[in-house]
């Protein structure tokens, strides 16, 4: 999560964790800053320095994590030609260049190739276990600084505010809607998380009025079927509201307000640790914001707890 002001619509910058995870910054034209500074300077550079530029563009998987000297010896030039190559570029050091080389390859980031990129350097399976609890850690140390507890709640005042909540989560975020949609049922709200093909979630946004609110949850590049379910919603002026992991991600771009939680990764898999805190975050201020309620629908639970049914006895 990043401050208040990043929270905010369409506001802030996305935050670099350099070497530590796996974010997704592009500019407001959806390229990253390094694509954006090549094309402007593309025509005062030679025909050989663009043909080599655009050989590390076409694989930055393979290449954003290489010293200047290893990415001069695979493109069969010194690291000097490198370096002079991204100073006409306008870049001052190779750091600078690495730093936004490596924004390029997480936007083009998929399990295959997060997971190609971890093998390429040389740990123990301790070790990436290790590394996958360290950057769980991280994004949580990050959600807590930076978390608008202010928006949380305004976000808990128009669930109760909503007759009808529509929780839309795609593949492994179909478990973080799972889980919100759950804990709000429980608190005696009408939500639902649709499962199913495409036109499951389409004939729900159909049903939805400016009255209804729709959650969203997407990251990275964000997923089609969650984006366009986001704008058929905002077409019928439906409220949305995003959960993700930038400002600039597609889902921050078209809902009415949204949240960030870092999902950096040490390897394939999303980090979602981040994500579930924001859950567990807008659960307790829904509960809290109307107390009396909250007890009268968890008191219903409370009774099926006291006849034992609900919980596992080795009598049965």
């Amino acid at each position: 999560m990043r401050d208040s002001t990043n929270t905010q619509k369409k506001n802030g910058t996305p935050k670099i964790t350099e070497g530590k995870g796996i974010a997704s910054p592009t500019t407001l034209d959806g390229q990253t800053q390094l694509e954006n500074r090549f094309m402007a300077t593309q025509e005062s550079l030679s025909s050989s320095r663009q043909r080599l530029m655009k050989q590390i563009l076409d694989e930055p998987q393979e290449t954003f994590f290489l010293s200047s000297r290893e990415m001069g010896k695979r493109y069969g030039v010194d690291s000097a030609t490198i370096v002079r190559t991204i100073q006409a570029m306008g870049y001052k050091k190779f750091a600078d260049f690495a730093h936004d080389l490596r924004e390029l390859f997480v936007t083009q980031i998929t399990p295959y190739t997060a997971m190609k990129a971890a093998t390429q350097t040389n740990r123990s399976i301790i070790s990436r276990v290790n590394q996958s609890l360290d950057q769980d850690f991280e994004n949580l140390k990050s959600l807590k600084s930076t978390l608008s507890s202010d928006q949380v709640i305004e976000l808990a005042k128009q669930i109760h505010r909503s007759q009808r909540i529509i929780v839309l989560g795609v593949d492994f975020a179909a478990g973080l809607a799972s889980l919100l949609t759950y804990g709000l049922v429980r608190l005696g709200c009408d939500a639902e998380a649709p499962i199913g093909h495409t036109g499951t979630v389409q004939g729900k946004i159909k049903l939805l009025t400016n009255k209804d609110l729709l959650i969203a949850f997407t990251f990275g590049r964000g997923l089609r079927e969650t984006i366009e379910a986001v704008q058929r919603a905002k077409e019928k002026d439906v409220p949305t509201f995003g959960i993700t992991d930038g400002p600039k991600s597609p889902l921050a771009k078209f809902c009415d307000q949204y949240l960030i939680a870092s999902t950096d990764r040490s390897s394939f898999l999303d980090s979602y640790v981040a994500p579930i805190s924001v859950i567990n975050a807008i659960l307790v201020a829904s509960a809290h914001i109307k107390p009396k309620r909250a007890l009268e629908w968890l008191e219903q639970s409370d009774k099926e707890y006291e006849n034992g049914k609900r919980w596992y006895r080795e009598d049965q």
